[in-house]
């Protein structure tokens, strides 16, 4: 087992989650992700923050969720048009589930500039 140093005064370092060890994801895994909340049925949304504010629970919704969308190509430009208007944030999809009225998912598809 590896241990992961991470330090707050070492912004480099500062893992605060499970998959904040994983490498980014490439676009066509955003996609399948895309793909499988809308095939679920739920309804997705995005929201972005700044790095510095990761570990914290508020992030900014980018917009409305998307209620009903069934379009993948429609979820991931508007997630493009909230990584471009954000650039240095963290851009992360939410999906959310109707009927147990709850978050389905939620993954953070691009990483913003850590300070």
């Amino acid at each position: 087992m590896q241990d992961y140093t991470s330090r707050l005064s070492d912004p480099a370092s500062r893992k605060f989650e499970t998959f904040s060890y994983l490498p980014p994801m490439t676009d066509a895994e955003i996609r399948k992700q895309v793909e499988y909340l809308v095939k679920k049925g739920w309804n997705p949304a995005i929201e972005h923050t700044e790095p510095r504010y990761l570990g914290d629970s508020y992030w900014y919704m980018w917009k409305l969720p998307m209620f009903g969308e069934t379009d993948v190509d429609r979820v991931l430009a508007e997630a493009a048009a909230c990584r471009q208007a954000n650039p240095d944030n963290h851009v992360r999809l939410i999906g959310y589930n109707n009927f147990n009225q709850s978050q389905g998912t939620s993954m953070v598809i691009y990483r913003g500039k850590t300070v």
